[in-house]
């Protein structure tokens, strides 16, 4: 479990990111939402170590997230990011399986993990190409099968951070992306996911965090969250919330 208590974080003399708490739970997908600026990729990066808190403090199952070793870390948190870059004209196979880097489980049992990242990214066909011969679409996807790898198969103690994963893709490796990480989760991961696209928020997330200017503005479970007076505070935009015909979650229209 990923923990945040009084986060705060502050650059060029700014507050970016005030009074959070929040815990990311195993077998659960928490969700961030918030117009652009609203401070999403900055938890993120106070939430993977990248930045350090102002004041709070992260907290990775019992201990402090600064206390970990960098292998230890590793191998209970990954993170992909908004974009991810790579210029070396490696296989796709040999990309995921920098995802193995941190564990010594030999080449067999890694070789197999590989394998069943790509599939669970809807990837397994691109395994033999060259990475840069791929489209931005296919190179996310990748990239996810290389953090699912990292923590494969993401039992209770693992936890995963996922910046934007679907803004380069297809309708439909959307929803097989969400469904992976949804997968992810049901096997006793803790993941938190920044979305822009709230109907995909409320179909696979389990609770939401509204961000607006910083600070949390809701955080609880989609139906809660999702309320057409929120968001047109936060995103000026009306909107009707009606229930999902077949599924029964939020379904958010545009007026």
């Amino acid at each position: 479990m990923l923990r945040a208590e009084n986060l705060c974080i502050c650059r060029g003399g700014q507050t970016v990111l005030a009074d959070i708490d929040l815990q990311v739970l195993p077998g659960q997908i928490l969700g961030v939402l918030g117009p652009n600026g609203a401070g999403k990729s900055t938890l993120l990066a106070a939430l993977s170590g990248e930045l350090k808190p102002t004041t709070g403090e992260v907290w990775l199952e019992q201990r402090p997230l600064a206390r970990w070793e960098g292998a230890a870390r590793a191998r209970s948190l990954a993170v992909l990011p908004q974009s991810s870059t790579l210029s070396f004209s490696f296989r796709v196979d040999e990309v995921v399986a920098m995802g193995r880097l941190p564990h010594d489980t030999g080449r067999e049992i890694d070789e197999g993990i590989v394998r069943e990242a790509l599939q669970a990214a809807d990837a397994l066909h691109l395994a033999g190409r060259s990475y840069m011969a791929l489209s931005g679409g296919e190179r996310q996807r990748v990239h996810l099968a290389r953090v699912l790898a990292q923590l494969w198969p993401g039992t209770q103690g693992c936890t995963l951070l996922l910046d934007e994963p679907t803004s380069m893709l297809d309708p439909l490796h959307q929803h097989t992306t969400l469904q992976a990480v949804r997968d992810f989760a049901d096997r006793g991961g803790a993941v938190l996911v920044v979305l822009h696209d709230l109907n995909l928020a409320a179909r696979y997330c389990d609770r939401l965090l509204l961000l607006n200017a910083g600070r949390a503005y809701s955080l609880d479970c989609p139906e809660v969250v999702l309320q057409s007076d929120a968001l047109k505070d936060v995103f000026g935009l009306d909107v009707l919330v009606t229930a999902h015909p077949e599924r029964g979650h939020p379904l958010i229209i545009a007026r």
